[in-house]
């Protein structure tokens, strides 16, 4: 079938980690927003539907209306053969999809530590100390953690790719963006996973995708933002 991704026009966001998936898989889909008058049916489908979602992103596939990152992230593997077949394997691929989810809104925390709705300038204090914690303290814990799952292998589940590892790819990249200096003297310490990065991007799919318009570059409007203030090796 093909799909109907709802998410924000303009940001990767959390809408990535389902392009990621959707690409991999070779789905046809449509990114909504980006359509004209995309938006306004965004808008109307959070108020409408017996299961409105929370916010985007959301998957329309057929009669189902799903919502949250890592939900449509657990359908889209289950159907397109990103996930472990067997119950284990799938809970483990979803519980590391959780946990990124945990990682990925500790980033957007580190700029906007006090208030979503209030602009980064009205809380810089407030970020500087969230972010330098961020920086020495969780994204070690964090990133020593998928180090250790990975451990010698190539993927984080068994001895093929999930949505896991694409969404670990992303975060990579975003952590890169957003914390250079940062990320530039802790790479050493992590050397599974710049590799796993690194075959994630030469996938041929994902290359061509990295390559294309339809991946939206990182900038300072969505979770990962870089501020040179914030980034302190």
């Amino acid at each position: 079938m093909a799909y109907e991704l709802f998410y924000w026009p303009t940001i990767q966001g959390r809408g990535e980690f389902v392009r990621l998936a959707l690409e991999e898989a070779g789905a046809g889909y449509v990114d909504v927003a980006r359509e004209r008058g995309g938006m306004d049916r965004l808008m109307k489908l959070l108020k409408e539907g017996a299961h409105p979602s929370f916010a985007p992103p959301f998957l329309k596939a057929g009669a189902l209306t799903i919502g949250q990152t890592a939900n449509i992230l657990l359908f889209l593997g289950q159907h397109h053969g990103l996930a472990p077949l067997d119950e284990a394997n799938g809970l483990w691929t979803h519980q590391l999809q959780l946990t990124i989810a945990d990682l990925v809104a500790e980033v957007h925390d580190s700029h906007h530590p006090v208030s979503t709705s209030r602009y980064y300038e009205d809380q810089k204090p407030e970020a500087k100390r969230r972010a330098a914690s961020f920086v020495k303290e969780r994204i070690p814990k964090y990133l020593g953690y998928f180090e250790r799952v990975l451990g010698k292998r190539e993927w984080l589940v068994g001895e093929r790719l999930t949505y896991a590892d694409l969404s670990l790819f992303q975060v990579v990249e975003g952590l890169r963006y957003a914390f250079p200096r940062a990320m530039g003297t802790m790479a050493k310490d992590y050397p599974g996973l710049a590799n796993l990065r690194d075959r994630v991007a030469a996938r041929p799919r994902i290359a061509a995708y990295l390559e294309s318009p339809r991946r939206l570059p990182f900038s300072e409007e969505g979770i990962f933002r870089h501020y040179p203030e914030l980034d302190r090796s």
